[in-house]
């Protein structure tokens, strides 16, 4: 403490002691009571079952079955909007390469119709279809 603190402790005690000298004995008395018992459950040692639950399911006023505060809810359902999203971006990211995949086979095959030497008008004829499935040569 510097000395300036000491000065305005001295002087906060000064009007405390004036205070307290207006008052009348039986106010006065219930005040030592009062401060006798703030003292003394100080000096308490905590309990077990207070030191182990540090927090745990304790809301914001310290007793148990409190709700968490506005800023704890809204930072869990940010969360579950974020894990949604990411879920639903994900889903749609495997749809299209599906579908990608999907032209690139069609593509594929066509252009190996294209290439081909039979003439457009055989792979619709249906014997040929016939023939391509019972008697082509593997």
């Amino acid at each position: 403490m510097t000395a300036d603190d000491k000065e305005i402790a001295r002087k906060i005690t000064a009007y405390l002691d004036q205070g307290a000298g207006e008052l009348r004995s039986g106010t006065a008395y219930r005040l030592q009571k009062a401060r006798a018992a703030a003292l003394a459950r100080l000096s308490e040692p905590r309990r077990a079952a207070e030191l182990t639950l540090a927090g745990a399911g304790v809301g914001s006023g310290g007793q148990l079955g409190e709700h968490r505060p506005f800023y704890a809810q809204v930072r869990f359902w940010v969360g579950v909007a974020l894990i949604a999203v990411a879920g639903f971006g994900w889903q749609q990211w495997r749809a299209y390469q599906q579908v990608d995949q999907q032209i690139r086979e069609a593509e594929e095959i066509d252009a190996q119709l294209l290439a081909s030497d039979l003439p457009f008008d055989a792979y619709l004829d249906r014997g040929f279809q016939v023939w391509l499935r019972t008697g082509a040569p593997r």
